[in-house]
């Protein structure tokens, strides 16, 4: 963090003060540098162990703006709804550079990514995979496909965001022979075409021997579909999952950790292949969080103030659960900083609440902050990744803006919703 001469909190430059004056609050706030350094970080260390690629995971944060400089970091993209790739189609994204994913991918996005000639698309059930071979097939396309596979490793993260132990609504079994059966069905479908296998075990993983023992197990199953169907993977897509500081008590990670988390998967991959006779695949991985969380900060300001003698005090922002749900959701921890005394030492204990008509709308618990009035600014940190991606309307709260960064300018990338966009959709019946 950041402290000007005013003693205020600044962001790529910009006194967050003076952003409130500028756009109101709530406000997402990202650090482009940050957001292309981690771009950078990852590309530049992927080509340490050859032919690959990275893919941004856009789920973590879609806009428009996004994808241009994801584009611009030449890097790839990937999506996980019809959404997402229009969003990186119209900002003049190239399809052949993005990785279709999801564990229902609709008729209609099938049909779109085919029609649009994304570079990938990831099968995650036998019945997609008959939706892209007919949609392949009405367009006289051959369609690049990866095969999510579940290699059975169990990260050590919340529950909600593990996606590769036994019971998980993602990729087909290794352990249980699924995935053999899957594999077998794609290489026959003739307008398909599998070039190699996909997996991803979970979110905000510390421990990079969980991504080695991962691999470990995913070369190990397709050193079994060379023996039995003579195929030999061409790629392998490792998925993302590296952790990022939110609180006391997370690492706080550099640069030279989220290289050793990969140098690990690639020494893993390096063994692997040896041990197993296998041709180093392409490798791809797909970083979301850990490019843009701790780029993004959402500053509030600060409402009622409401002391619960003996059990609590609450500081009451004009945000809440519609523009970051993941306490609701995670019990996630975050820090928070009046932005505008940044200065000064916490000195109580506090919970932050949002203005929703609910009793769980919170921002955080025992948040460690200076005594703070009305009208304070409240700043909360790590928010760049699932906080405006998992915004919503409800109480027919508008979501806020966004605003990107750097070098002391700040340019507006998202509008802010307005009453009339919230209620735009909606129709009245002559009879009511």
């Amino acid at each position: 963090m950041k402290i000007n001469e005013k003693g205020h909190m600044t962001v790529g430059g910009c006194d967050c003060v003076e952003l409130r004056e500028r756009f109101g609050t709530p406000l997402y706030v990202f650090d482009e540098e940050k957001i292309r350094a981690m771009m950078g970080l990852y590309r530049e260390t992927l080509a340490e162990y050859g032919e690959g690629k990275v893919y941004y995971a856009s789920k973590a944060f879609s806009c428009k703006a996004i994808y241009a400089i994801a584009k611009q970091e030449k890097i790839g993209a990937d999506v996980v709804s019809g959404g997402e790739l229009y969003t990186a189609l119209s900002a003049g994204f190239p399809a052949e550079d993005i990785c279709m994913h999801g564990n229902n991918k609709l008729p209609r996005e099938i049909e779109e990514a085919v029609e649009s000639g994304v570079g990938r698309i990831v099968v995650d059930s036998l019945s997609e995979a008959e939706l892209i071979e007919e949609a392949a097939k009405a367009r006289g396309k051959v369609q690049k496909v990866l095969l999510r596979i579940n290699p059975g490793v169990e990260a050590h993260t919340h529950a909600y965001v593990q996606t590769a132990t036994p019971d998980s609504k993602f990729g087909f079994s290794v352990a249980d022979g699924s995935a053999k059966e899957a594999a077998k069905r794609l290489l026959e479908l003739k307008h398909l075409r599998l070039t190699g296998f996909h997996y991803h075990i979970g979110s905000q993983i510390f421990e990079k021997e969980s991504f080695a023992v991962a691999a470990e197990k995913a070369l190990a199953f397709a050193a079994e579909m060379k023996r039995a169907f003579g195929f030999e993977t061409e790629e392998l897509n490792a998925g993302g999952g590296f952790g990022i500081w939110y609180a006391e008590g997370d690492p706080a990670l550099g640069e030279e950790d989220y290289r050793a988390f990969l140098r690990a998967l690639f020494g893993a991959v390096t063994a692997g292949c040896g041990r197993y006779g296998l041709k180093k695949p392409r490798l791809m991985i797909e970083p979301g969080r850990s490019v843009g969380a701790e780029a993004g900060v959402t500053l509030y300001t600060v409402g009622a103030i409401r002391e619960i003698r003996g059990v609590r005090k609450y500081l009451a922002v004009d945000g809440g659960m519609f523009d970051n749900p993941r306490f609701c959701l995670y019990r996630s921890k975050y820090t928070a900083v009046l932005a505008n005394r940044a200065g000064e030492k916490p000195e109580e204990l506090v919970s932050v609440a949002g203005k929703c008509c609910e009793s769980g709308d919170l921002i955080g618990v025992d948040m460690n902050l200076p005594k703070a009035n009305r009208g304070d600014l409240l700043a909360v940190l790590s928010t760049g990744a699932y906080n405006y991606s998992m915004a919503s309307n409800y109480n027919r709260n508008a979501v806020p803006p966004v605003v990107f960064v750097k070098n002391g300018e700040a340019r507006l990338v998202v509008k802010g919703q307005t009453y009339e966009d919230i209620a735009r959709n909606d129709l009245l019946p002559e009879d009511l």
